[in-house]
């Protein structure tokens, strides 16, 4: 098997005939999600964005997600009658005759020990110091692509990686891609990386009526 962490974009494009596009109706739906916050709220996401934006040089990855991530999906709530999350399992496919699989940092999906139906993952914290060490966006594909194989590619599915202060969003439909700009958390973009992020219960909530 072939572990998440050792594919790359282009290996992944080659064995799975993936093709990303410049633009997709999908991604940029997604990436028009507004957001209110309370108050308090968005106390919060003033304090997070302080402390990102004087640590995203220096934290390492336990600490970006421990001082930062978690407690920022703490305000997104992801708390659905029919998803959870998970965090640090193991997922596997095998595609093309191609065995995939790995743990993956956090995955939305239905199930209660375990992921069953993923949909939407946040793949790969990586230190700002990092960047350009590995390519997170290959890990988080062909993480994507075991869950579109365990949804036996009837919807799409979402996901994210995090580069330091940046996000990225991701959708795989099919063999099509297409991936977001960066988003920079340490700066107003958080309240779009919210919205966005908030948006995805919206999307698993339909898709889970139309099945």
């Amino acid at each position: 098997m072939k572990n998440f962490e050792n594919w790359e974009t282009q290996d992944l494009e080659i064995a799975f005939d993936l093709e990303q596009l410049e633009v997709m109706d999908l991604l940029e739906n997604w990436l028009q999600s507004t957001t209110e916050l309370s108050i308090s709220e968005d106390e919060t996401v003033k304090k997070l964005k302080k402390a990102l934006k004087n640590n995203a040089d220096f934290w390492n990855e336990d600490e970006l997600k421990l001082q930062f991530i978690a407690p920022l999906l703490l305000i997104v709530d992801y708390t659905m009658p029919n998803y959870k999350i998970f965090s640090q399992r193991s997922i596997s496919a095998t595609i093309n005759n191609i065995e995939i699989g790995g743990k993956v940092d956090l995955v939305l999906a239905k199930g209660k020990q375990k992921p069953m139906k993923p949909y939407f993952f946040i793949h790969e914290y990586k230190q700002e110091t990092k960047k350009g060490s590995s390519d997170p966006k290959g890990q988080l594909l062909s993480a994507m692509l075991v869950a579109e194989a365990k949804n036996e590619g009837k919807i799409p599915v979402y996901g994210c990686y995090v580069v330091g202060r940046s996000w990225f969003f991701v959708i795989l439909n099919g063999r099509d891609y297409a991936v977001s700009r960066a988003y920079d958390a340490s700066q107003p973009d958080i309240y779009t990386v919210i919205a966005i992020l908030r948006k995805v219960k919206e999307y698993i909530q339909n898709s889970f009526q139309n099945s």
